[in-house]
């Protein structure tokens, strides 16, 4: 931490997996015993400052968010269009770097497509490792299916799994569409067929 790829930007599109992933960085250095990390969404940052700006308790919300060895920001894209959260923002970010601790972030845009965001925020964002976060892939969505079938100790039949990892996308509405199996097949009380699990699908 706060030497390679720091900050680590990591961006993509909704349900990919880039909070989770996040998440697993934080609990990662707890495991190896660092015990100075903060987690936030761009919005909680926000919410921070404006509290600390109307009660004029900026030092504390300043020593909450400076002193941490890793500060992981999600939805960092939040606080574009907002002068004084960028402001306190930039000087966090420095703040933290400057004693030697890691940022790790969150957006669903790489930072030069984040509007109203200012420049020397930009260029701060680009300075580490970017990463894109791409949809899951065909046989990737199969697998979830079939990670998560085992998970429930439900049998999805490898069949069912691609067909409907060949129909939905998102892996959150794979999760939802294997609930949503689960439940018919409870309440017909009875496995359902392709067919029957096409038309679940509403797939002509």
């Amino acid at each position: 931490p706060g030497t390679a790829y720091n900050p680590l930007f990591i961006y993509g599109g909704v349900g990919v997996g880039k909070t989770h992933l996040m998440q697993a960085i934080g609990h990662g250095l707890i495991k190896n015993g660092e015990r100075s990390v903060l987690f936030c969404s761009g919005e909680e940052f926000t919410n921070d400052l404006v509290e600390a700006i109307r009660f004029k308790s900026t030092e504390k919300v300043r020593a909450k968010y400076r002193r941490v060895k890793l500060l992981l920001i999600d939805d960092v894209q939040f606080i574009a269009g907002k002068p004084s959260v960028q402001e306190e923002f930039f000087h966090t970010f420095n703040a933290i770097q400057k004693e030697g601790g890691q940022v790790v972030m969150t957006s669903d845009k790489p930072p030069d497509e984040i509007s109203r965001l200012e420049e020397r925020l930009r260029s701060r964002f680009g300075a580490g490792l970017i990463v894109d976060i791409g949809p899951a892939d065909f046989e990737l969505r199969a697998a979830i299916l079939l990670i998560k079938a085992k998970q429930r100790e439900y049998d999805l039949p490898m069949e069912a799994a691609q067909t409907i990892a060949a129909n939905i996308e998102g892996v959150r509405e794979l999760q939802g569409f294997l609930s949503k199996l689960e439940t018919e097949e409870k309440v017909r009380n009875k496995k359902l067929s392709l067919d029957e699990i096409k038309q679940l699908l509403e797939v002509k």
